[in-house]
């Protein structure tokens, strides 16, 4: 086993959620080579072409996680692991904190074809598919942003990629709505948390509404301008906001969160050209900090 590969533990944890080899073929062979040569990737960023020969084909291993990506797979993995961590009582659900980092796209990034892709084999296109691939300018050219919600214990529990020019607060919904922990005796996907923390780009009355109407508990502080705005109103601008400096203390989960997710360095800048081959990179990512004890 090399530096980086997954342990016995882990792969005993993530096959029984792999596809499986179904009529002739053989079309899924060496699942365990195959993503321990995705996960090298993911750490150290380099060309795919450039992958080890330990791995197998480069091809193989690349067509495989586009695939993975396109399919919803990826996702599916990391849903089951989830409900696996539920089950066995390791999510925090105490306290989920949102926030973004932004990934500087790489010029290989660029340049996509303007057509829509679609899932090699069939006649749908991929589940996470923009048709702005998720790149925007900024002032350091080329970004994306990734917004994730985090649990206590510093593992996303949901994201969304963005251009990197979009706005944290109009985002925090549809992060949100992903969290979708499925319950392996059946029923309902637990997507509701006990607390959410954010700081004062999530303070909006949007947001705060909407926290209200799904009863979740949320220490955001209020920017400045709406303190100011709120008291200028009088009686018609409402009460003011609850706000739990000790309970906020917490937020730096999030942020702790998204420096383990950034540690890989094709997480941390972007090389993929489609939108929904990096939403898989993360996903692959993500399954890996779920997987370690």
């Amino acid at each position: 086993m090399g530096r980086g590969d997954l342990s016995d533990d882990e792969w005993a944890l993530l096959e029984p959620h792999l596809p499986r080899n179904r009529g002739r073929g053989g079309r899924w062979q060496c699942h365990r080579r195959v993503i321990n040569g995705i996960l090298f990737r993911q750490r150290t960023g380099l060309p795919w072409r450039d992958l080890p020969s330990r791995f197998g084909k480069w091809k193989t291993v690349h067509d495989r996680h586009r695939r993975w990506s396109a399919d919803g797979t990826w996702e599916r993995v990391l849903r089951a692991i989830q409900a696996g961590a539920d089950a066995e009582g390791r999510i925090d659900w105490s306290m989920v904190s949102v926030d973004s980092t932004s990934c500087r796209a790489h010029q290989h990034a660029a340049g996509a074809r303007s057509g829509p892709p679609k899932i090699p084999g069939q006649r749908s296109r991929p589940a996470w598919h923009r048709s702005d691939e998720a790149l925007g300018r900024s002032r350091g050219g080329l970004t994306c942003k990734i917004h994730l919600a985090g649990e206590g214990g510093r593992r996303p529990l949901a994201f969304i990629i963005t251009p990197g020019q979009w706005g944290d607060a109009p985002q925090m919904i549809p992060v949100l709505e992903q969290i979708r922990v499925p319950r392996p005796g059946g029923g309902h996907p637990r997507t509701r948390p006990d607390q959410l923390g954010g700081d004062k780009a999530y303070s909006s009355r949007r947001n705060r509404h909407y926290l209200r109407r799904r009863q979740i508990k949320h220490t955001i502080p209020e920017r400045r301008d709406q303190r100011a705005n709120r008291r200028r109103r009088g009686s018609k601008g409402g009460r003011p906001t609850g706000f739990d400096r000790a309970i906020y203390r917490r937020r730096n989960e999030v942020e702790r969160t998204i420096n383990r997710l950034k540690a890989f360095r094709a997480v941390a800048t972007r090389y993929d050209k489609r939108a929904y081959v990096f939403h898989g990179t993360v996903t692959i990512a993500a399954i890996r900090l779920w997987l370690h004890p």
